[in-house]
Order: C-alpha cells, then structure tokens, then sequence
C-alpha cells in the first residue's frame, strides 16, 4: 500500500483512500464480520512501491489477522470498548479532547455535520464523535460524488477540526494496553495512515 499523494493524485489513489477510511469504520465500529476477516487473513501484504511507508503497518495487521481466530478479536473489541459502565478504551473524539463524552467537540461536530447535510441514522446508538463515525465521513468526502461537498478542501477542514488532534492519544491508549492485540495492530496502522493523511492535507496549503 503506497504512500499516498495529493498534488497529482488519480481516480485509484482517491479510491484506496476511501476504501481504507472504510476498513478503519468497520473495525472500529464492531469485531470484522467472518467475511470481512477472511479478507484480511488473505490480503497482499508487499506494496506496489518498495519501502512504502504504510507497508510494515499493514502487514503487522494482517499479521495479527492471520494468528488470531475471528472468535478471539470479537473477544477483545469487547474488552477493549464495551466494558460495562467505563470502557478500557473510549472510541470518541469529546473524551479524548475534552475529558468526558458528549462535551463541547460533539457539539461543533455536529453543526459541521449539518453544514454537510449529514445526521446520524436513527439506528445508530454511538455518537458522531465515534472514530468510525469520524472515518465513515472522511470516506463519503473523498467519495463522494457531489464535488461541491466532497473535495479536499473539505476533507482538510473535517480531518482537521475533528481527528487531527486525538488520533494519536487514541493510537496510543490502545498501543499501551495489556490486552489489545489485534487492536494493537490496527491502532499502528491507524497512526500510520492519520499520519500520510495529515502530512498530505498540509501540501494543500504548500
């Protein structure tokens, strides 16, 4: 998985971007499904572009994939996210920005939201300042099809305003955590790719 640009970038950057917003949702929203999963355990590990900087990152994570039974890492999401009353790991932006949920990142969150023309489903329990729910829209802003909304300046301004600045404490709580293994995993993949992204969104204003 190369690097990713943003000066010169194709209709298949784009696209790779989208999908990997995607896979982060999915397994930051729930345990991988048995076909999601399979996906992982058989996934190419070796990038297009030798010594790509999300090749090791990647790898490490199908790695655990490979090792750990689906049965176990649904084991560990629930340790890890759905304890009862306080959860090991909190999944949302106001209590990493602010120390407690539903604070005042939510509600600016959720005013930009609407200036997208976006709501929660009705369906759905976790807040918008869930991180899949965070990545679901980073990927409907690069995927979208109405350019006058989904467009890199927008997704600047939303990665921005709203994962910038608490991925990396959530990347580390759970890189820390005695317990996380495939999350551990993925939370270094995470870190790599806010990474890419964050150092790319920065070229727009070069």
């Amino acid at each position: 998985m190369p690097a990713v640009g943003f000066r010169a970038t194709g209709e298949h950057e784009e696209l790779a971007r989208a999908e990997v917003y995607g896979l982060l949702a999915h397994l930051f929203y729930a345990p991988p499904d048995a076909e999601l999963y399979s996906q992982l355990r058989v996934a190419v590990t070796e990038a297009p572009v030798q010594g790509a900087f999300l090749e090791r990152a990647w790898g490490e994570l199908v790695a655990a994939s490979r090792r750990l039974e689906a049965a176990a890492v649904a084991d560990e999401y629930a340790d890890l996210f759905l304890g009862v009353g306080k959860p090991e790991v909190f999944l949302y932006a106001s209590f990493h920005l602010a120390g407690s949920l539903n604070a005042k990142p939510l509600v600016a969150l959720r005013q930009d939201l609407s200036a997208l023309g976006l709501e929660r489903p009705e369906e759905v329990s976790e807040t918008e300042d869930h991180i899949a729910s965070l990545c679901e829209v980073m990927r409907f802003l690069i995927a979208g099809e109405d350019l006058g909304v989904s467009n890199l300046g927008a997704q600047q301004r939303f990665f921005n305003a709203h994962l910038r600045g608490w991925v990396e404490p959530l990347c580390d709580a759970l890189e820390a955590h005695p317990r996380a293994d495939f999350y551990r995993a993925l939370a270094g993949f995470s870190r790599d790719f806010f990474a890419v992204e964050a150092q790319g969104l920065d070229l727009l204003d070069a």
